[in-house]
């Protein structure tokens, strides 16, 4: 059951929805759709307008065997964007990146939180997290981005995300970031088996001993398109499952690219919760 939780200076009652807004020619599921500013302007409205309440712009592609983007590609693609979605609209806007300077040129232009796939684990990122002082997302990733997917191996799946996820939380707070800006995220999809992204959500509320809001990411991933044997873009009804699957459990916070959708099926979610 989902309860009342903080993400930084802002409480919630409800589960929170954060829209994924790829900037990127190569993302997995959307690359290049909403590259052109005014698209992702456009498209930034209409997740907003669905029930988002969060805008996670990610300038680098995280999917297997995606080439490495430059510092200046990646700022070019982002900090305008940030800015402009600041100026606009009134949400919460998430970087997702793992370079500390991307990190700090996102929060000066308008960032409210920080979304790392690498934890904090770069060079500077740490450090450069801890002056920032905002949220961070702390996600758990077997081996990098390119490579994640070659031979993943695991004793215990959950135990072992667990694990990492404590020490990195233990690591932000002995480096001055303050325990109530921490969210965890146990990467579904990221360094992961079939089988063990489906270990981890059916022990997903394993997690909650890290006393600490959790963010759930599964939208479009290839644990619902090997499962159906069905495309990223036809996946609408196995994304929704998982979330709700991930909310019965207790996770709070929803990275997705079907807003609509999410956000109805939550709203009956948390109707039901309310009436017990």
């Amino acid at each position: 059951m989902t309860v009342s939780f903080n993400i930084g200076p802002h409480q919630f009652q409800r589960p929170v929805i954060m829209g994924i807004l790829n900037v990127t020619p190569d993302s997995f599921s959307d690359g290049g759709k909403f590259v052109v500013h005014d698209k992702a302007l456009q498209h930034a409205e209409a997740m907003l307008e669905q029930g988002a309440d969060i805008i996670d712009i990610g300038g680098e592609s995280t999917r297997p065997g995606a080439p490495e983007v430059s510092l200046e590609d990646e700022l070019a693609r982002i900090v305008d964007l940030i800015s402009a979605i600041k100026q606009r609209f009134s949400c919460l806007v998430s970087i997702d990146t793992s370079k500390a300077e991307v990190m700090r040129q996102a929060v000066q232009n308008g960032a409210d939180i920080i979304n790392d796939v690498c934890a904090l684990t770069k060079p500077n990122a740490l450090e450069v997290a801890a002056q920032l002082a905002v949220p961070v997302c702390l996600m758990h990733m077997q081996g990098q981005p390119r490579t994640m997917q070659n031979n993943p191996l695991y004793g215990d799946v959950v135990s072992e995300v667990i694990d990492f996820l404590k020490s990195r939380v233990e690591s932000c707070v002995a480096a001055g970031v303050k325990r109530s800006n921490i969210i965890v995220d146990p990467g579904f999809g990221f360094g992961k088996t079939l089988q063990h992204n489906y270990q981890l959500l059916a022990r997903l509320a394993e997690c909650h001993q890290l006393q600490l809001p959790i963010l759930a990411g599964m939208s479009r991933k290839s644990m619902f398109g090997k499962l159906l044997n069905r495309p990223a873009s036809d996946l609408l009804a196995a994304n929704v499952a998982g979330v709700m699957i991930a909310a019965e459990q207790g996770a709070q916070i929803f990275r997705v690219h079907d807003v609509q959708a999410t956000a109805d099926a939550l709203n009956v979610f948390s109707m039901v919760q309310t009436s017990k």
